[in-house]
């Protein structure tokens, strides 16, 4: 209890729950905690009554507060098969979806009633929908001359318009303690 008074929780309304369960397991009678804590006295009853049955879990606040969530299970089904596809199948003229992007042509087709760009971003988190390129992938010492002897049939050097790579570094920036000294 002391600990949260005296350090905090990060939770202002635990903060000043357990101010007031303090004071009245100190004796203060419930008038003048009301009066300290700046709060009614009704609910200094109920937040000792909920800490007498629940504990110190009484002291954090349950609800998260805020609007509910609005979409159905198919909403969101139909919203994570929207977002899954390119906006070209749709007919319009860009290759990637934004949030905006995604949000705005939801509501425009009548797929959901409203919906902004960061609740749209949360939900497409929730359904692990990103919008972030594929990632890139590193080859390995060697892997390159066989990718492109693969992909074109031919060895490197002989493809038209591909150079073979010089064996030596080229000069060029680099640590100060690797270049040449100038007189």
């Amino acid at each position: 209890m002391l600990r949260i008074i005296r350090r905090g929780t990060g939770s202002v309304v635990a903060w000043r729950r357990a101010r007031m369960v303090l004071l009245s397991a100190q004796g203060m009678p419930v008038a003048k905690i009301a009066e300290v804590t700046f709060t009614s006295a009704d609910g200094i009853r109920d937040v000792i009554h909920n800490f007498n049955t629940d504990g110190f879990d009484s002291l954090y606040p349950k609800s998260k507060g805020g609007r509910p969530k609005t979409f159905t299970l198919p909403e969101r089904r139909e919203i994570k098969k929207i977002a899954k596809s390119t906006p070209t199948e749709h007919d319009l003229p860009f290759s990637t979806w934004s949030p905006t992007k995604l949000a705005d042509f939801l509501v425009a087709e009548g797929g959901v009633g409203d919906i902004s760009h960061e609740d749209l971003r949360i939900l497409l988190r929730e359904e692990g929908v990103s919008f972030q390129p594929a990632p890139v992938r590193r080859l390995q010492p060697g892997q390159g001359q066989a990718l492109r002897t693969h992909q074109t049939g031919q060895a490197a050097d002989t493809v038209p318009g591909i150079l073979p790579l010089p064996a030596h570094p080229l000069p060029g920036r680099g640590p100060p303690g690797n270049r040449l000294r100038q007189l």
